[in-house]
């Protein structure tokens, strides 16, 4: 029985002594009065010397701080309630994203040479830029936490966190009592655009990197981006995109082998690099060139993107952004690159969880219009032609983005064309409508009075029966660049007055005075926004009957024609 009892008190001796020992190690690791009072400078806009502290605190002070934050009660706050529909609020499945905790473990999706590849000890570090509009608070806290997770401490400057007038403004303040963080508040609703340039603004590192509000950053994301915008200031870079499930938030790797692309209405899509250009590959962790980013997440030298004219900010809200800024990039003397070895896990949606002031089609259409008016020069015919509810929208004012590209000589979107997205074909009119341009039993035809060129425009009576095939003088047909042609000879005008007569010229896509669309039941003339007229041709005699443009008026019948194009 003695033996028993000496065997526990030696037991319960060892037992308290490495109590002891543990308790005193955590004592000597917490610091916390004095590292709290460094890290809380986050919420305040001023670094101070706590951002001296935090850049010396070891891991362990650095978990300390991030455990000491209140993510329950954060969470708790606004968290989803049973019986709620969880994808009403944020547009992905929010009952899933609460029940998965900020600090995940993520899988390396990198391709395994990106672990052998060693950057330099003297990155830049940068200031990380996140907007968000009633944002999810735990995709919110998360996108936070993976950065300070997953990034070298010294290559965090700050995070500025732009809340774009939420409705609940503790949903960003609270994340200032983390380290690093700083939050700025719209004092109304600014949009994406304007929201990430005032981050930008406030920013004090030498690089931006910009990130959407509901990703997951993953191992080792950063360096890379640092490094190759420390060899080429003029490189805009981007991670490669990771899909974050928007229903289970299950976390999966995306294709190494995607660039950006676009059609001609503007719509952004993921491309796969051609055989050829996977061949010229050899080395799996090198950049892919790609002629336009997705938008959401970049880095960014800060001196360039001030130099570059920051962001269209009479952009509303989102969308269309991307494209500006990547034709501005590569036509005025910078690059595109996405890197293999850095990715960023992103939650796509399928819909828009926010309001748009003038609509979501609205807002894009002035937005890629802005684009497309400032960098695509005559190419945005066919962007026109792609999309024609843009036509006649309202895109403000242009002329500083006009005198921008001026002043920074920027190159044309031929060049870029050329040189960069050679892929993207030119439409010919292949597949254009054509047909007979009616009016009541007349039709607009051609004619040439001995062997006269340019042949003259005139009105007659329709050669064809309904159905029938037209004659070919009575045909015309409607290309991308909106011009109604006929052969090589396109309707146009000498002068753009009232009661101009409408010619035949050879047709040059460069020429304005060729351009006509159809409005209604009318032919409208879109530089002189008159309309395509029969009054003269009618009531004149056979050497005057002539075709003119006039103010275009809803009940004159001469102006109404019967079209094979929309």
């Amino acid at each position: 029985m003695k033996r028993l009892c000496r065997r526990l008190a030696v037991a319960v001796a060892v037992l308290v002594w490495l109590g002891a020992l543990v308790y005193l190690l955590a004592l000597s690791r917490r610091r916390l009065p004095e590292l709290r009072t460094g890290a809380g400078g986050g919420g305040g806009g001023g670094r101070g010397g706590g951002e001296t502290v935090s850049n010396q605190m070891s891991d362990a002070e650095w978990d300390d701080l991030l455990e000491g934050f209140d993510e329950r009660g954060y969470l708790n706050a606004r968290r989803w309630k049973p019986g709620d529909d969880p994808y009403t609020l944020y547009a992905f499945n929010q009952r899933e994203s609460e029940r998965i905790p900020s600090n995940r473990a993520l899988r390396d999706t990198r391709h395994y040479r990106c672990s052998t590849l060693h950057y330099d000890a003297d990155l830049p570090p940068s200031s990380i830029i996140i907007t968000f509009h009633n944002e999810a608070r735990s995709t919110l806290l998360r996108t936070v936490t993976s950065v300070l997770n997953r990034t070298p401490v010294h290559l965090i400057h700050e995070i500025l966190l732009v809340d774009d007038f939420s409705d609940d403004d503790s949903d960003c303040r609270l994340l200032s009592k983390l380290p690093k963080v700083k939050c700025l508040r719209n004092i109304k609703r600014e949009g994406l655009i304007r929201s990430r340039v005032r981050g930008a603004d406030a920013a004090t590192a030498a690089v931006l990197t910009f990130l959407d509000s509901h990703c997951e950053v993953n191992k080792d994301w950063l360096p890379p981006l640092l490094q190759r915008i420390k060899q080429d200031p003029s490189c805009v870079v981007s991670p490669v995109i990771d899909i974050i499930n928007m229903d289970t938030f299950a976390y999966a790797a995306a294709s190494a082998d995607l660039r950006g692309g676009f059609d001609w209405s503007l719509h952004f899509k993921w491309e796969q690099l051609s055989a050829e250009q996977r061949a010229r590959r050899s080395d799996p962790t090198q950049p892919i060139r790609t002629p336009i980013i997705a938008g959401g997440l970049f880095v960014i030298d800060r001196s360039w993107f001030n130099h570059l004219g920051k962001y269209d900010t009479a952009m509303d809200i989102w969308g269309g952004e991307n494209f500006e800024i990547s034709f501005r990039v590569w036509q005025c003397g910078g690059s595109l690159e996405i890197l293999p070895c850095s990715r960023v896990g992103h939650v796509f949606r399928k819909k828009h969880p926010y309001v748009f002031p003038d609509g979501n089609a609205n807002t894009y259409i002035k937005n890629t219009r802005r684009t497309a008016e400032v960098w695509m020069d005559d190419f945005r015919l066919f962007y026109y032609s792609a999309r024609p509810a843009a036509r006649g929208k309202s895109y403000g004012d242009i002329r500083g983005r006009v005198e921008l590209r001026k002043k920074l000589k920027c190159k044309s979107f031929k060049w870029y064309l050329d040189n960069v997205y050679p892929e993207l074909k030119v439409p010919d009119d292949s597949d254009a409508r054509s047909g007979v341009v009616r009016q009541r039993q007349n039709c607009l035809e051609s004619r040439r009075p001995e062997g006269r060129e340019p042949p003259v425009l005139t009105l007659a009576p329709c050669a064809g029966t309904e159905g029938a095939a037209a004659a070919a003088n009575q045909e015309w047909l409607y290309t991308h660049g909106q011009q109604i042609r006929q052969q090589q000879h396109c309707l146009s005008l000498s002068t753009t007055f009232p009661a101009s007569q409408v010619l035949l010229m050879p047709c040059n896509m460069a020429d304005g005075k060729q351009r006509w669309q159809k409005s209604g039941t009318h032919l409208e003339h879109l530089v002189s926004r008159f309309c395509l007229d029969s009054e003269m041709a009618l009531d004149g005699m056979d050497s005057s009957r002539m075709l003119v443009i006039s103010p275009c008026e809803l009940s004159a019948y001469t102006q109404r024609w019967e079209v094979p194009f929309s």
